[in-house]
């Protein structure tokens, strides 16, 4: 019977992760999804899936079946009503399935990663210990074993019982484990062209960014840089949230995330992954030709990705998207890059349904 339903249950899994799959573009747009993120698990609406139940024999008869009197004031429905299931998903399975779906590579972390975790890994069985660390599955077998070997076990009657001498804890020992990290920044223009609107488009693209990332390193900070004509680094909230007025100015944001990176982050024990979003406006070409000279000699050799995603908005898009492009060749297309290419990449992103296609620009190149 526990097989039955553990069967059952995870085909109803398969059918769920099929409606996601095949609803992908939508789902990727799902605010109420980034809201109830937390403990890598989120909750997904789902509709047009029937809600699992349990059913019973023939309920031809028997008691409430005879005819009864409607409630004042009130008339039921002929029609069966539509039902919506919230299925809980984790982090894992939305990442695998974007990477299905928009054929995304697994990242090669770039060289080797002197970031060492130390865990605690059990190794085996000893006759001392806390508690909380007891061997259920050990301490019966040595008791068993002492009742055989006494002649005290009863095939008719079989009723073990532990002693203290019987009593087995597991044991373990600190592991020191290189473990592949990477350090993601975002950057965000926040001036007064970019609205609520742009801020939510950037906030579903930096989360579906994120699920993927988390899926391929062990690892991962985030730290979140605002700029107009100046930039400071912010918390996750005030990142989206936070909206000022005035001038833009990209170098700014680019010089505080050269900080950050030659503070914390080496390159040679972090992957790093930069991302700009920004409505294209920017103060100067002079301005304009110090964000090149600064990501030609500074961000991107340090970086396995420096992603621009350029959000449309109501005041009209702004020309560095085309800067980017005539600085780096190529840097519009996901694909084609080798490693001695510059690691940037650029999408454009006009509404929520352009979100899919700047996550498969961003990462099809699996860097």
């Amino acid at each position: 019977m526990v097989a039955k339903i553990e069967q059952d249950h995870q085909r109803f899994r398969q059918i769920v992760k099929g409606k996601i799959r095949k609803d992908l573009r939508k789902f990727l747009t799902r605010r109420d999804l980034i809201g109830k993120e937390g403990k890598g698990i989120v909750s997904i609406p789902i509709h047009d899936i029937d809600i699992p139940t349990f059913r019973y024999g023939d309920n031809s008869s028997g008691v409430g079946m005879g005819e009864g009197e409607g409630g004042q004031g009130s008339t039921g429905g002929d029609q069966p009503g539509k039902h919506m299931l919230e299925a809980d998903v984790t982090l894992e399975e939305l990442a695998d399935i974007l990477a299905d779906e928009l054929k995304l590579p697994r990242i090669e972390p770039r060289g080797q990663s002197k970031i060492i975790s130390v865990r605690d890994k059990y190794t085996g069985i000893r006759p001392t210990g806390p508690a909380s660390l007891r061997s259920f599955k050990r301490t019966y077998r040595e008791a068993l074993k002492r009742q055989l070997m006494l002649g005290a076990y009863d095939e008719e009657d079989p009723i073990i019982i532990p002693i203290k001498r019987d009593m087995r804890y597991r044991s373990w020992n600190e592991v020191r484990k290189p473990q592949n990290n990477a350090a993601i920044i975002y950057m965000m223009d926040v001036s007064g062209s970019m609205g609520d609107q742009q801020k939510e488009i950037v906030r579903m693209t930096a989360f579906w960014i994120d699920t993927w990332l988390r899926r391929n390193y062990e690892g991962i900070e985030s730290r979140y840089i605002v700029h107009d004509v100046a930039a400071k680094e912010v918390d996750k909230q005030t990142f989206y949230t936070v909206r000022e007025d005035g001038g833009t100015r990209i170098s700014s944001a680019l010089n505080t995330a050269r900080e950050i990176l030659d503070k914390d982050y080496p390159a040679s024990q972090w992957n790093i992954y930069l991302f700009h979003f920004s409505d294209g406006d920017n103060s100067s070409e002079a301005d304009n030709r110090q964000c090149v000279k600064l990501l030609q000699d500074k961000l991107l050799p340090a970086c396995n990705m420096f992603g621009y995603c350029q959000v449309a908005s109501s005041y009209g898009s702004g020309n560095f998207i085309n800067v980017l492009h005539e600085a780096f060749p190529g840097s519009d297309k996901s694909t084609g890059h080798d490693e001695d290419s510059p690691p940037i990449i650029t999408a454009k992103v006009n509404g929520r349904d352009d979100i899919y296609d700047a996550l498969k620009v961003f990462f099809g190149a699996g860097r």
